[in-house]
Parts: structure tokens; C-alpha cells; sequence
């Protein structure tokens, strides 16, 4: 792939956050919940200082839960307002209102949520065959197993989506060490 493929621009990125639900938050193994949901919130919090379009996908919200609430009041914060999408189907590309939202002109999209090898990865598969560019931040998905964490980094990487990590992609789309973006997002990196 080439250097400029990878580049991530302000005017061309959107977040996807998918299924970072209560019920699945609960069975997740703490560390790791505790790492990505500290990057699902410097995410939304890049995207809400950016402006980038934001959707948030909850699957089947009756049995699963709704998004984590410190997430959903992070999310709430974001404008152009996010978009929520409540599925069934694991992916959030054949949820009916995903295709509206893609229509944002967006090229690029970065993928975060749960589970890595399930929801995500037929997500960014997704994408990836409706010809988007597609990072994913591996420190900012889960799984609840080890093995299935890393299959889906693996497919998702097979595919064509570039494997990256939260402050790459925060710190990309920056660009540069001055103004109130960075100072505000450094602030919560460290």
C-alpha cells in the first residue's frame, strides 16, 4: 500500500464505534475493557474536536444492553450528532440506515468496538468491499478470548484495513504539535 493510502485527513475520516455495550462490556476481560474504553473515548473525543461523523451501532439493544454510559455521554458531545444504528446483523454494513450515513462522502473510516472478530471484522469487511479505506486502532477492539482477538486483527489486516493504534490515528489526523486540538487531546493521551 502506498504511503499516501495511509495518510488519515480530517475532511475524508469518520468513526464507526460498534457495539460497546454493557452486557458485552461485562464479559470482557478488565484490562482490556479498561484499555479500549479509555481509546473509544479519546476516539469520540478526537471525532466530536474534528467534527468527523461518528456512527455508533448497538446490537440488539433488548438482550445486549445500550452503549457503555460514560461512552454514551462522550457521544453525545460530538457534533454533526452521531449516528445510532441498532442491528441484529453482526455487520453494521447491512444495517438499513449505515448505507444513508456512508453517504457522508467520507472515504476513509476508522473502526473501534466489540467484538474484534465477530462485529468488527464483518464491518471492515464491509467497507472494505464497498471500496472505503478502513483503519483499526487494535488497541481500541476486543475480544473475549485472546486467540479471537487475533484472528480478527488478522482478517481484518488480510482484507486490506490498516492495523494501527489510537494515538496513530489521533495524532495523524492532527498533523501538527499546535492548537487547541492538540493541546486538549495530548492533555488526555498522557
Amino acid at each position: 500500500m502506498a504511503a499516501k493510502a495511509l495518510e488519515l485527513l480530517v475532511q475524508d475520516t469518520g468513526l464507526v464505534l460498534i457495539d460497546a455495550q454493557v452486557k458485552l462490556a461485562n464479559v470482557m476481560p478488565q484490562p482490556v475493557l479498561d484499555r479500549a474504553l479509555r481509546n473509544w473515548l479519546l476516539l469520540v473525543e478526537a471525532a466530536a474536536r474534528m467534527k468527523l461523523p461518528v456512527a455508533v451501532s448497538e446490537q440488539y439493544p433488548q438482550g445486549l444492553g445500550h452503549v457503555m454510559p460514560v461512552l454514551k455521554e462522550a457521544i453525545s458531545k460530538v457534533m454533526p450528532p452521531a449516528r445510532w444504528l441498532e442491528k441484529t446483523t453482526f455487520s453494521c454494513c447491512e444495517a438499513p440506515l449505515f448505507d444513508q450515513f456512508l453517504g457522508a462522502g467520507r472515504k476513509t473510516w476508522v473502526v473501534a468496538g466489540m467484538e474484534c472478530h465477530i462485529c468488527v471484522y464483518q464491518t471492515v469487511r464491509g467497507l472494505l468491499h464497498r471500496g472505503f479505506k478502513v483503519h483499526v486502532p487494535a488497541d481500541a477492539v476486543v475480544s473475549r478470548q485472546k486467540h479471537n482477538f487475533r484472528a480478527g486483527l488478522a482478517l481484518m489486516d488480510k482484507a486490506g484495513a490498516v492495523i494501527t493504534s489510537t494515538e496513530t490515528v489521533i495524532f495523524d489526523l492532527l498533523k501538527s504539535a499546535q492548537g487547541d486540538d492538540f493541546r486538549a487531546l495530548s492533555k488526555l493521551i498522557k
